[in-house]
Parts: structure tokens; sequence; C-alpha cells
């Protein structure tokens, strides 16, 4: 009777707990921007988010794991399983790869300590997931599990039944995907606390996470393991290391527990929980809420569709989870040597540029400003270090994961933008010595003006996305006033050109001694990067990345009419993929356009460049309208640290980077009627948009601050200065607003063809 009447008042609480949260987002209004966010957005199918608690760009990203491998698993949960085999507090946001997961707890009653794998079932009708907090039913256990976070630690809640056999389990060789334990080290300092470091190898080669432990209950007792093997003393060394720490616990018990993390050293971990000073579970939460406020509260909206507004303000949720906080509270971090490293400010980590830097690196720039320096800084730490800028760097390991130097993009941007708080000349010599590097293909690149296909694999990405990022260093060059540098990465920039097949419309593989790749199909797709022509992507995906130049590809095609109409087939022809090993990141399919993976992102704005904005404004709302949503399938692809949801908040707000180091936005077709950005120095930039419908979704006229306005696309600068963007919208395609050769977005080339 006692156990029953202690389950009862669990399941009271957290039924108290879930009429609360179910009170606030259903019978009140909400009135801010951080009660429109739902974090399981995303959860399910491919998006690959994890729903748990953390703070914006914090180091804890603290989140249940289902305990299971594979690829929809890469974030250690997915919204379609229905066990948890415990909560760790390190999580990836979105990626194709499975990784981190580190320091997994699992409270469990009524199991002996053991080394056999702990799970339980939930529902997710006992499951809430909020900014800065997360919290579970455990079934099996009857065992009401919340979780909250600050920076550098993550806070534990746990309402246990009556019971002589409670348990806190900490297992270090906990693993899911490529991540495998290599050692843990688990030590008692007293009965209330423990440290300890896990290190593991994966994607990232060489991880070292340090942890330090407080509990509001003393221990009654504690078991160790090491690699199986049960251990006396007060500490455990071994490659699988667990740690189960024993309780009794009353009815409806409350036992908190603070994890403090640093990359690292122990003291650092420790240094972590200082912020975490008492035991107030509910004032961490509020101060965790209050900072994703703080973030999300950068923009305002105005829309009846509340729905629309969970969508956008959970996207501009995802798209400030990374990069994370490297440095622990003492400025240190893991070097690229293993040694503690001391920092000179903020350094992050987890930067997935292969994708962000294409709108969430250009969307720091407008709302991170302040943090943007120091993600330049990370850059060049990593460079000062490894001899090159990052391409993939994972708590500091270089994975060298996907194609481009595209650093050079990001910091680009940086210096362009007018950014300061970082060495300008050193960057740029990094950035040149990226391009002057001998891996990757540069070489070849250099060697051949292209990369050929029969000396590496993926070549026409890589051909394409080096043309561009060179183009990026040349703006630089320019800026810097280095003319001779400016001529020759200029000359690089055009290297799209030779990879054209004029006569099929495509951008083909081409071999060393320039012959076409035979045989040649638009639709096939492999997905082995050494055997791809084109990375995670088949021709018609890949044959529109000439960012630098839409006009220099007009011209290849020969007439606006040509490149219009491929771009429009791009949209109707069949969404078929031929291969035997087709890429699973081509989702999101709209004809052969795939919104699931970024090489598609920029091309519906291409119609702006050719002066039919009108085809922008309607495939942008075809895809807002039918591939985005506010429930866990919300994302029809990988999430990739923030890409996927910047990509909707910039085109929910009308605008997108298509060159993300040209300074300009190309205009498409805003959601809201209203959108406000609160910008530095106390200024805003507002977006109004007069007669906005569902229908109403073409651009028909524009006034910037007063002045009519034709451009079909809006400057960094004229944002940054401050100001009101009206834009007349109404229901049919066609005006003459955005369409003369002056107010097209800049391009590399003159136009030959018209």
């Amino acid at each position: 009777m006692r156990a029953i009447k202690s389950l009862n008042m669990i399941a009271l609480a957290a039924a108290a707990v879930l009429a609360g949260a179910g009170e606030k987002a259903h019978a009140q209004t909400p009135r801010r921007a951080v009660d429109y966010v739902n974090p399981f957005i995303g959860t399910a199918d491919h998006g690959h988010t994890y729903p748990g608690a953390t703070v914006p760009f914090g180091m804890v990203q603290l989140s249940p794991d289902n305990g299971r491998s594979g690829w929809d698993w890469c974030s250690g949960y997915n919204y379609g399983d229905s066990v948890i085999a415990g909560f760790s507090h390190l999580h990836l946001s979105g990626t194709g790869i499975g990784d981190l997961c580190d320091i997994s707890v699992m409270p469990s009653v009524g199991i002996l300590p053991g080394v056999d794998k702990i799970t339980s079932s939930f529902s997710h009708d006992r499951e809430i997931a909020e900014p800065g907090y997360y919290a579970v039913l455990l079934k099996d256990f009857g065992l009401w599990t919340e979780l909250t976070a600050t920076p550098h630690a993550g806070m534990h809640r746990y309402i246990f039944p009556a019971s002589g056999n409670s348990q806190i389990r900490f297992d270090l060789g906990f693993a899911v995907n490529w991540d495998k334990a290599t050692e843990g080290y688990f030590r008692r300092i007293n009965d209330t606390t423990f440290v300890g470091y896990r290190y593991s190898t994966g994607w990232a080669k060489d991880q070292r996470v340090y942890f330090a432990v407080v509990l509001s209950k003393p221990v009654k007792d504690m078991v160790l393991f090491s690699d199986s093997v049960r251990v006396k003393g007060n500490e455990a060394k071994g490659r699988d290391v667990k740690a189960c720490l024993l309780f009794d616990t009353k009815p409806a018990e409350r036992v908190l527990m603070k994890v403090g993390l640093s990359f690292a050293d122990i003291d650092g971990a420790q240094k972590s929980l200082e912020e975490i000073p008492g035991w107030d579970f509910d004032a961490v939460r509020k101060i965790a809420v209050d900072a994703w406020q703080d973030e999300l509260g950068k923009v305002e909206v105005s829309t009846a569709d509340t729905r629309l507004k969970q969508t956008f303000y959970t996207a501009l949720y995802h798209s400030f989870e990374a990069p994370v906080t490297f440095t622990d509270r003492n400025l240190r971090y893991k070097g690229i040597d293993g040694k503690p490293v001391k920092a000179t400010g903020t350094r992050y980590t987890v930067h997935s540029i292969w994708d962000t830097f294409r709108a969430n690196n250009p969307l720091f720039t407008l709302l991170q400003g302040d943090r943007v320096p120091d993600i330049i800084n990370s850059y060049l730490d990593f460079y000062d270090q490894y001899g090159l800028l990052p391409v993939w760097d994972l708590e500091y390991n270089e994975t060298n994961c996907m194609t481009g130097y595209h650093s050079v993009a990001v910091i680009s941007d940086a210096i362009l933008k007018g950014f300061k708080g970082f060495d300008v000349e050193k960057a740029y010599t990094a950035m040149k010595k990226s391009a002057m590097q001998d891996i990757r293909g540069s070489n070849l690149y250099r060697q051949y003006g292209y990369v050929p296909q029969d000396k590496l694999g993926s070549s026409v990405t890589i051909t394409l996305e080096y043309a561009y990022d060179d183009w990026c260093i040349a703006q630089v060059a320019k800026y810097l006033n280095r003319p001779d540098d400016y001529t020759a990465f200029m000359k690089r920039a055009h290297s799209y050109i030779p990879l054209f097949d004029a006569r099929r419309g495509f951008f083909r593989a081409k071999n060393a001694d320039g012959s076409w790749v035979e045989p040649f199909d638009p639709y096939y797709s492999e997905h082995d990067p050494d055997k791809a022509m084109y990375t995670e992507g088949n021709a018609w995906q890949h044959s529109w990345f000439v960012p630098q130049d839409p006009q220099g590809l007009i011209n290849l095609f020969g007439s606006k009419a040509a490149y219009i109409g491929k771009l429009d087939s791009l949209f109707i022809v069949p969404s078929v993929l031929k291969g035997d090993n087709t890429s699973p990141d081509i989702s999101g399919m709209i004809g052969q356009y795939a919104q699931g993976n970024e090489p598609s992102h920029h091309i519906a704005y291409l119609y702006n460049y050719a002066g039919e904005p009108w085809k922008t404004a309607e495939k942008i709302r075809l895809v807002t309208d039918s591939l985005y949503n506010n429930t866990p399938h919300g994302l029809c692809g990988n999430e990739d640290c923030g890409q996927m949801s910047a990509w909707y908040v910039f085109s929910a707000l009308g605008f997108y980077p298509v060159n993300p180091a040209s300074g300009q936005y190309v205009l498409g077709s805003p959601l809201f009627d209203r959108v406000t950005l609160n910008l530095p120095g106390n200024k805003t930039f507002t977006v109004v948009a007069q007669n906005n419908s569902p229908i109403n979704k073409y651009i028909e006229s524009a006034v910037l601050n007063g002045k009519k306005y034709d451009k079909s696309y809006i400057t960094h600068a004229d944002i940054m200065k401050g100001g009101v963007l009206e834009l007349v919208m109404g229901d049919k395609p066609g005006s003459k607003w955005g369409t003369a050769a002056a107010d097209l977005p800049s391009s590399m080339s003159e136009a030959t063809a018209h």
C-alpha cells in the first residue's frame, strides 16, 4: 500500500506540472517569444534535434537518450521511440553523424547495482519540453524527472517513490552511434560530492569531458564497476566505468543533483557548479527561460496565426543552440594537442560550417553581433594550433567533414560588415593558407582549374565551393588593398565555368584530360563521397551553386529565358533518385529541389537575379507552407546545428543571404504582417507587409524609410541603420517591382545574355 501511495503522489505531482504546462500553452495567450517555442519540433523523422534543457549557445545540453544507435538517433533521441536509457549532458543538434551523449545518468528504483543496461518506458503525454526545461515520467519506476541547465552546468530534480533501493547511476561507458568510451574515471570526495571524467573517440577522435557532481541528499552507499568488474574503494578507472549511487527514499521524495562540466580539467568542472549556488531548481529554470527570452525577444512578430509563431520562434531557438561554449568558467578548454589552453575570451565549438555559413552565421551578424568576434577568434585559435582554419570542428577535433573551406566565407562576412575584436591581418593570412593547402583537393583545383573526378571524388561540389570561397578571399583582399591577391582570387572565383555543360544545362564532372565523365544522369546520386560527383546530392541540386555570380550562370545558359526555364523545371520534374546508394540527406523534395539539405537553400531566391522576383515569392511560400510546421515532424531534413531553421527565420522575415558574404539579402515573401528586429544601439528595423495573406504573397511595391524602393534586395548596412521597409503585397505575379537591371542583386559578371 505504501508503494502504491507513493506512486500516486508522484503521479499527482507530475499531473500538476503537466497541467500547469498545458494551461500555459492552451488556456493563456502567450505574451513572450519564449512561450511559443516547442523543442519537440524536429525530434521526429530526420530532423535529429534533441528536446532537452540548454541555454543559448550553452556548453550543457541535458537531454534524454533512447539508448539506440542509428541515423535517426544522432541526437540520442527520436520522437518515435518509447524508452529512455539515460540523461546525458552533451548533444548535437540536428547533425547527420551521431556522437557525444557524454556523462549519462539514469535514476531507477528496485534495481540492484550492476552493469546491465537500464531503461524505462515513457509516453509523450507525460513528457514536457520547454526552453531550458525538460521533464518526463519514467513509467517503469514511477519516477518523475526534471532537468534544467546553466551555461556550464546541468541540474536534475527527481521525485522518487518510497524505496530502500533507489539509485542514480552514472554510466561513463554509455555510447551510441560513432562514439566509443576510451577511459572513464569516477571518484567520491564525500557522500554528496563526486568528480570524474570521460574520454572517448568517434567522429571526433579525441574527446575529453570532466565533471563534478553535488547531491542534495547523501548517498547511503556507492558501488563502482570498471569494465564490468566491481571495484572496492572510492574511485574507479577503466574503459567502461559505472557508478551506482544508492539511497533510501520516502514517498515522493525530491532528490536534486548538480553536474558541472569542463573540457579542460576537474577544477574547471567544479568551478562550473558555482553557477548554481543553492538548491532552488525553479529559480535556475527561470534564469534559463529568461536567457532564452532575451535572445528570442530580439525579433518581434505580428500575426494572428499561433502555429506560425510557434514554428518561427522554435526555428529561432534552434538557430541559437550552436555553436556551443567550449571554454569553462576559468576560460580554459582542451586544445588540439589534448592539453588545457587558456583563452582570452569565450571560445566555441561544434561549427557545422558547411551548413551554417549559408544562413545561420549571417543571422548572427544581425542578431548575435556580440558573439561574432568570439566565433572568429575560435576559428583563429584553432588555426594557431592546427595550422588551418576549421572545416567542421567538434571539441577542437578537425573532422574534415564535408567540402569547401567555408570558415573563409564566415570570416569574410564579418570583416566586410565591419566587425572588430579579432586580428583581421591574421585572419586574412589564415584564409589564404586554407586556399593554398595541399589536401582536400585544393592542390588539384589549383593545378587543373577544377577538381578532376578521376583524381578525387565529389569533384563538382568541391570545385564550385572552392570557387565561391575564393571570391570571398578576393573581397577581403580588395578591402585590405591587396590588388595582386584580389586579381588572383577573382580569377579562381571563375573556376566554376569549365564544369558547365551548356548542351545539358548542368555542372558536370570532368576528368583530368578535360573529358566529361560518362555516363551522365542528372537524377543519379551516390552517397559515398569518394565515388560521388556531387556531395549529398545530384546535378539538379548542385548546378545552382554560384552565389558569387548568378549573372555569370545566366550567361552560361545563354539567355534569361533558358535559365528561368531550367529553374522552373527543378521544381516540377519527378522527385526520383537513381543509383544503388542514393544519399539519405536528399529530402524535403519538391521536384528535384531538396529543402532537407543545404545545397538547395539559396536556389528559390535565384529568380530575383533574372528579374522575376514573383517566382521567388511563389517558391518560398511553397516551401515554408509545406515543409515546416509546429509538430515533431516539422523539419524535412537534418537541422544541422541551426541552418535548417535559420533558412526559415530569414525567409519568414522576407529576405535571405544568397551570397552570404555580399552584404545583400535577397527579398522574397515575408510570412508576417509586421516583424521588428531589435538591433544594437537601441535601433530597430521593421518589415511591414501590407495586405499580407496566403494568397497575397507577391511584392507589388516597396518603400524604405519613406522613399520608393525598387531593388529586389536590401543591404546589411541599411538594416543595421534601423528603419522601416514597407511592402505592399498582392495576389498577382508579374509586377514591375524589382525587375529593372539596376535593381537586381549583385553578381561578379556583367550581363552578356538577355
